[in-house]
């Protein structure tokens, strides 16, 4: 298996990304979470490769993909969707599943809803679409959402700390020594990058517009009913198991399964993750 590490344009955006796997096999597309970057699949990445056609971009403002200034770019997650949408256009994919984690998964259930023929299937790991899923730990960035002023932006600013970033990779794990710093440290950098901390803080203001899609992304699945695996960290401290649980409630057969791992579940499980993703992607895409 070979991964190659590429950067292509996208209407003016210099946007990287990871490319393995034969292109003319079925593909997957991995949509990465906050406040990672592509580089958060370099154990499944592995697991697909053999079988699948796989690409893995880094968002706008996040990992190696360009970040423009904020007056040149909208930060929002409707923006980001648009990007990755004329991504897979450039790169010449039509169909694709796609897998979302976190902030990749208002990111991918936009492009489902506006392109529900391209969408082979779905894999979901703590990404969430439904008010079940969200836990209190959000209770600081909906008080953003309510009373969006400086001071409620300003109390935000712990979420971009690394003691956060620790948090997020850690929390739920049963032997915190199983996950590799070099992920977290990596995050902690390009978090560190000149205005990229207002970037964040612009996102999470917007995720507000994620919450507010999730009846028409409800309906999109009872509509289309595409294979559906959510498979969750079951002790993530921000998306809990019941945003898990629900998905059955609009794709009755819908693949729920549960790792004991947290947030960052790759981390620790990325060989069942990904075992798990190939007898489902098997079953639905070929």
């Amino acid at each position: 298996m070979t991964v190659r590490f590429k950067t292509t344009d996208v209407d003016g955006l210099k946007l990287f990304y990871r490319e393995a796997g034969d292109p003319s096999r079925p593909t997957v597309l991995l949509l990465h979470g906050f406040p990672s970057a592509s580089h958060m699949f370099r154990d499944l990445i592995p697991e697909l490769a053999d079988n699948y056609h796989v690409v893995a971009p880094d968002l706008p403002g996040f990992g190696m993909t360009e970040q423009p200034d904020r007056g040149q770019f909208a930060y929002n997650f409707e923006n980001i969707a648009n990007v990755v949408d004329r991504f897979t256009e450039v790169i010449g994919v039509d169909k694709f599943a796609v897998y979302v984690f976190d902030y990749g998964a208002p990111v991918g259930f936009r492009l489902a809803v506006k392109h529900p023929e391209r969408i082979t299937a779905i894999v979901t790991q703590n990404g969430n679409t439904y008010l079940e899923g969200v836990s209190e730990a959000f209770a600081p960035v909906q008080a953003y959402w309510k009373e969006p002023n400086q001071t409620n932006r300003d109390a935000l600013r712990g979420f971009l700390a690394p003691e956060t970033t620790l948090f997020q990779y850690t929390h739920g794990v049963a032997d915190p020594t199983m996950v590799s710093p070099d992920g977290r440290n990596l995050d902690d950098h390009y978090l560190a990058r000149s205005g990229n901390d207002e970037i964040q803080l612009d996102l999470l203001l917007d995720y507000q517009t994620n919450v507010a899609l999730y009846d028409t992304i409800q309906a999109y699945l009872r509509q289309h009913q595409p294979p559906l695996l959510a498979i969750w960290g079951k002790n993530d401290p921000f998306f809990i198991p019941p945003g898990a649980e629900a998905f059955r409630r609009d794709v009755p057969a819908a693949d729920i399964r549960f790792v004991d791992s947290g947030h960052f579940a790759l981390e620790t499980h990325a060989s069942e993750i990904g075992a798990a993703m190939r007898e489902f992607l098997a079953k639905h895409v070929g």
